[in-house]
């Protein structure tokens, strides 16, 4: 089984990095091959968790589903380079892990299963917030200073609020005035009020 997803593992880390291997600007044809082999891998990196069952199943669908999407996207900013594709291949890449960190919680139970979420939820909410103010920053040449500064800090909000929701979802498992003590000291913590 470990072996099996270090497999996995491998094929994910290939198809990522199949497509982002391709020079700038690629071909037509090139294009093509990269989708069909992208294709391909997909049906085999799919084909090996069929023997799996339950939720390791469930991840390694994940798993072989976000490395395709990744691919793709990485295929695509190849292709047709811009600062628009490749943000859109930061966000495949984010949306992909929040996926497979999603199905690895549902072998958790109660608080910790919703902490295990919204620290996932957290982690994609940043890595967003990175790349579209990355996306921001490269498509402000003139204002790029000021640009750049709202975007992070639009940045550093989103991921403050991601935080905070962690913060608080970790105090639920507490009652009375430990809860409230833990929640105060989040808002005190992240500047809610």
């Amino acid at each position: 089984m470990k072996n099996f997803n270090l497999n996995v593992i491998a094929l994910a880390v290939s198809l990522a990095f199949s497509a982002s291997a391709f020079a700038e600007g690629i071909s037509k044809d090139e294009y093509k091959a990269g989708k069909d082999r992208i294709a391909a891998e997909y049906k085999l990196a799919k084909a090996s968790c069929a023997s799996l069952a339950g939720n390791p199943n469930d991840i390694c669908v994940a798993e072989a589903k976000g490395a395709e999407k990744v691919a793709k996207a990485d295929l695509e900013a190849s292709y047709k380079p811009s600062h628009k594709t490749h943000y859109k291949a930061s966000v495949a890449k984010a949306e992909a892990d929040y996926a497979v960190s999603k199905e690895k919680c549902d072998d958790l139970a109660g608080n910790a299963k919703d902490v295990c979420v919204k620290e996932a939820k957290a982690a994609e909410t940043s890595a967003e917030a990175d790349a579209k103010a990355q996306l921001k920053s490269s498509d402000a040449k003139t204002t790029a200073r000021e640009k750049s500064v709202d975007a992070r800090k639009n940045a550093n909000e989103d991921k403050i609020d991601a935080q905070y929701a962690v913060a608080k979802e970790k105090c639920d498992d507490l009652a009375g005035n430990a809860k409230d003590a833990c929640v105060n000291e989040a808002k005190v913590r992240f500047g809610k009020s």
